[in-house]
């Protein structure tokens, strides 16, 4: 059975032409789309979907979602102007939903491949309050793994 609460936010939802199902993918220009995809492979757990090699694009599943590394020297990263970088960001973080985890196995999973840690805590998201971990990827995008 929902909550008022949500019952007052489906409400409102239905009254709107679209229904959000969650995130669909996110867009992340790179400088080395190669290092960047070994991350998020292999430290992560993301798997490449697709390669676009005539745009500069590698689509990577993350679950349902999809990350999609753009070259900025690709077709589509020219687009966006300049390279990202540690002065300014494309993107402020990406939460990614992950299954309930150990935070300390997966601090050490990470810690183990040379990531920085950053605060830990539990947090509100979509789901409601949940324990999670900030990092950065290789080019300092910001993330959050929550479980």
């Amino acid at each position: 059975m929902s909550s008022p609460k949500l019952e007052c936010v489906l409400g409102q939802i239905d009254k709107l032409p679209m229904k959000l199902l969650g995130i669909d993918h996110i867009v992340l220009r790179t400088i080395d789309t190669h290092a960047l995809e070994r991350f998020y492979v292999e430290v992560l757990g993301c798997t490449v979907e697709r390669r676009n090699e005539t745009i500069g694009l590698t689509q990577l599943r993350a679950g349902a979602q999809l990350i999609d590394l753009v070259s900025v020297t690709g077709k589509l990263g020219q687009a966006g102007g300049a390279a990202p970088g540690r002065g300014g960001r494309n993107v402020d973080h990406i939460c990614l939903r992950v299954c309930d985890f150990d935070v300390d196995v997966v601090a050490a999973h990470l810690q183990a491949h040379g990531v920085v840690l950053g605060e830990i805590g539990e947090r509100y998201g979509s789901t409601g309050l949940a324990r999670s971990i900030y990092l950065d990827d290789p080019e300092g995008n910001h993330l959050e793994l929550r479980a």
